[in-house]
């Protein structure tokens, strides 16, 4: 098994949120269109193709979009009406393929390997492709090759609503001609680098000594080197939305102090949500535990929008708490677990606040990670 070529397809939903607001608006259809917070300071969280053509692009400051396209229609994000369709989307895959990674709320890798026995590859990612669009009215591009870096790129270069397959052996002088900013993990640092010398295509960059490349970057040069030749051993981790984030305290001593509970429960959420953001994962379940003293163990859980944010996550873990908890009892035990995660970043969610927020969040988990882990942590977690 170790000798067959594989068959790796890539699935990406076209401008996710986007498509999502325009199936619940469908006027919005053509226009220049942009997801995110509507103040000066907020970002830009998704834009339509026809607002790209403006130079906006995500994570922009919503103030220059603005400005560049003044015409432009700016929405507030609805993150449960995203991941609400990220999850019928994961769940049709579920049901028609073998085995799958949910790389992000919009991303797919699908491992086709040894179905062309049964099927044939290409025409099954294909109907695939389809019957996504169909069921859900949404569109999304897809790449069929023999490794997911290749696969990803053949996604970027057939969207819109397209779909691209580069044969075996080909996966080299398909990456050649395009630009180098185009390999994943290549990021605006690295392109410019590449750039002074002299490097525009992923041809020119294969072309490299890897000595060279490691000498440059190290164990990144390595990669890179790779990458722009077409190699990628990676493979497909199957998607388990059973896999969990999740922490309980026992107390010294039975309690019916609810400040102490709570101020509890706010220094256990911000541990996993640092632990989340460190493992760039979202969460689309959390579960809150109460044990009694007399042993009895009670749960409740919510689906929530996939987020990473502290101050969404507390919020809901204090909902579930007080649903819970009942205050005639002495409590021995709390705990809090995040469930149904997902690659992707904070940004996600970032469709009301401002890139001020955005800078806290990162100050404070840099400051974390490099001093400890709870180094800085809300007052109320301090009781």
């Amino acid at each position: 098994m170790s000798n067959c070529v594989r068959t790796i397809a890539h699935y990406d939903l076209d401008a996710f949120y986007v498509n999502v607001e325009c199936l619940k608006n469908p006027q919005l259809k053509g226009k220049p269109l942009l997801v995110g917070g509507k103040s000066d300071r907020a970002v830009v969280a998704a834009c339509s193709y026809e607002a790209r053509k403006f130079g906006i692009h995500s994570a922009m400051p919503m103030k220059l979009a603005r400005r560049l396209c003044p015409q432009a229609t700016i929405i507030s994000g609805d993150m449960e009406h995203y991941s609400k369709y990220s999850r019928v989307v994961t769940d049709i895959i579920r049901e028609n393929v073998p085995q799958f990674e949910k790389a992000s709320v919009d991303e797919f890798y699908v491992d086709l390997t040894g179905m062309d026995k049964f099927f044939g590859c290409i025409k099954y990612s294909q109907e695939l492709r389809h019957k996504i669009t169909k069921e859900t009215g949404l569109p999304i591009s897809n790449g069929v090759s023999t490794n997911k870096l290749v696969s990803k790129v053949a996604t970027d270069e057939a969207k819109p609503n397209g779909e691209l397959q580069v044969p075996s052996g080909r996966e080299k002088k398909f990456l050649a001609p395009l630009d180098v900013s185009k390999l994943p993990m290549v990021g605006e640092k690295t392109t410019a680098l590449l750039r002074q010398m002299g490097v525009m295509t992923i041809q020119t960059l294969s072309e490299i000594p890897v000595e060279m490349m490691e000498n440059l970057m190290g164990k990144n040069g390595i990669e890179l080197w790779r990458r722009a030749n077409g190699i990628d051993d990676t493979p497909v981790v199957p998607y388990h939305e059973q896999k969990s984030i999740s922490t309980e305290t026992t107390f010294e001593s039975d309690t019916i102090d609810i400040r102490f509970m709570q101020a509890q429960l706010v220094k256990m959420t911000e541990r996993i949500g640092f632990e989340l953001r460190q493992q760039n994962k979202l969460t689309g379940c959390i579960t809150v535990k109460i044990r009694y003293a007399d042993f009895n163990t009670l749960t409740r859980q919510n689906t929530i929008a996939y987020t990473s944010a502290d101050h969404i996550l507390l919020k809901k873990v204090k909902e579930l708490f007080t649903k819970l908890y009942d205050r005639r009892l002495l409590v021995r035990l709390i705990g809090v677990r995040f469930s149904h995660l997902v690659p992707g970043n904070y940004q996600i969610d970032l469709f009301e606040d401002t890139t001020e927020m955005i800078r806290l969040y990162q100050a404070l988990d840099s400051l974390n990670y490099r001093y400890g882990r709870y180094l800085i942590m809300r007052a109320s977690g301090l009781l």
